[in-house]
């Protein structure tokens, strides 16, 4: 007989956690809630754990953090957060926009699965 606990921690290890890649340049924060819910939704149907990775950093708190370079700080987030991911999902348009292109670039020179939105 197993332990709850045991398999609980079973469990826990064969989970894949996902990050969503998704162009936001020149969107409203309603497009980009209402695209990263269409994909949260599906990899969640695949049974893929989402990572959280909605920045919404106040100028005071950038200017705090001496962050010269607004896109190249978030870049830098996400990168940090794909490290305690096992697949990255590129949301339609990835190709086009120079965040997730770099990401997607990481993504595969580091051995992560990469899935593209169908």
């Amino acid at each position: 007989m197993t332990d709850k606990n045991e398999k609980k921690t079973e469990e826990t290890a064969t989970v894949k956690k996902a990050m969503i890649s998704q162009p936001m340049a020149g969107k409203t924060d309603e497009e980009i809630a209402a695209t990263r819910d269409l994909a949260v939704a599906k990899l969640l149907q695949m049974g893929y754990e989402v990572a959280d990775t909605v920045y919404n950093f106040t100028d005071e708190q950038l200017k705090a953090l001496e962050v010269e370079n607004v896109p190249a700080y978030y870049l830098g987030i996400s990168i940090q957060a794909m490290s305690r991911c096992t697949t990255v999902y590129f949301v339609k348009g990835w190709e086009d926009a120079r965040g997730c292109k770099i990401e997607h670039e990481v993504a595969e020179a580091y051995g992560l699965e990469v899935l593209h939105e169908e």
